[in-house]
């Protein structure tokens, strides 16, 4: 069902313009549809802001329920944001008080850029504590991705993550472990998986909390949930990431090194280049460092169009299986057969969204 246009966030144009369906508000009002509001606490660099808003908002619209979704943006004061994307904040993300006092029925956090492995040091880790915390007692379902997954089992099962030396970086492939968990209804046994982390939690760890891992790879643990089903979903991977995500990281990474913030000249993301791109870039890198090119001879275009996709089906159906346990929680019967194992005693399991 579609997403729906309750703001003029620029993001909902671009995704129109894209050949996603979009509603306005008042075509929305006028469908007897039941709402879902799900909120998207973005953490993510300016450079990847609005491109997270959009990739998040893909896999929540193509979700198959029937229900219409409204994503609400917000972000945490205490990241540093240049001028362009604390404008674009100020004129289209909510604050948290809203948040709160609006209520939600779900909520994604996304990953933040954090090399160093201790989480305390980050500026905004005390505001994101907050805001997990509330989720926790307020919210059906809370979905974390790579560093907020590190930062709640941090939180909540005393559990740090460790650095593992180098940066894992690339597309991994990944096996799903409990094909009859209702996250895993309709999704390939075998898919790749982008993973861009310096840190980790390993699969110990995850045990030692009593988070049941249901996707796992050599590259780690990818997909887990907490004890009780379906409160806190645990992404170590990037199932939002585009086909092109990990190109312009590179790139990013290559322009952090001209302007000396990394000492080496970055390697390839693992398992994402063809043999002819990577000649491509290696020929790229040659005259770049001998002044012959500039970052804005950079072959981004040439090599986008040799990139595969393999793992946006897979994450489009984990994230429309969460959608639907959302729904079935917030909307419906919760001894669906689907839902067995949430118990109906807790309150939190049986509440209704605050728009009916």
């Amino acid at each position: 069902m579609p997403l729906i246009a309750h703001s003029n966030l620029p993001s909902f144009s671009r995704l129109k313009d894209e050949g996603e369906t979009i509603l306005s508000k008042d075509r929305a009002n006028n469908q007897v549809i039941r709402e879902l509001h799900i909120g998207l606490l973005n953490m993510m660099p300016d450079a990847a802001l609005e491109a997270t808003e959009r990739q998040f908002f893909r896999l929540v619209g193509h979700s198959n329920q029937i229900a219409q979704f409204y994503l609400h943006p917000f972000t945490l004061k205490s990241i540093k944001r240049g001028e362009k994307a604390s404008q674009h904040i100020k004129q289209h993300y909510q604050t948290f008080a809203d948040i709160k006092a609006q209520g939600l029925d779900a909520l994604i956090i996304t990953g933040a850029y954090v090399e160093q492995a201790d989480l305390q040091k980050a500026v905004f880790y005390e505001a994101l504590k907050e805001v997990v915390d509330w989720s926790y007692d307020h919210i059906t379902s809370t979905l974390c991705s790579c560093l907020a997954t590190h930062a709640v089992l941090e939180f909540r099962y005393g559990q740090k993550r460790q650095a593992i030396g180098k940066k894992c970086w690339g597309l991994f492939p990944h096996q799903v472990l409990d094909r009859q968990h209702p996250l895993m209804s309709g999704v390939n046994t075998r898919f790749d998986v982008p993973h861009s982390r310096f840190n980790e939690i390993s699969k110990a760890q995850f045990n030692t909390a009593g988070v049941k891992i249901l996707v796992n790879s050599k590259a780690g643990a990818h997909l887990g949930v907490s004890e009780d089903l379906l409160r806190i979903v645990f992404f170590q991977g990037h199932p939002e990431y585009d086909t092109i995500s990990l190109l312009k990281e590179y790139k990013r990474e290559i322009i952090a090194y001209l302007a000396k913030a990394r000492q080496t000249y970055p390697p390839f993301p693992e398992h994402y280049l063809g043999e002819q791109s990577k000649a491509i870039l290696d020929e790229y890198q040659a005259k770049l460092l001998t002044k012959e090119f500039s970052i804005s001879d950079f072959p981004e275009q040439l090599i986008s169009q040799t990139l595969g996709n393999t793992w946006h089906d897979a994450s489009r159906q984990i994230i429309s299986n969460w959608i639907g346990c959302v729904y079935q929680v917030t909307h419906e019967d919760i001894n669906k057969p689907f839902m067995k194992g949430i118990n109906p005693h807790d309150p939190l399991n049986l509440k209704r969204p605050l728009y009916q």
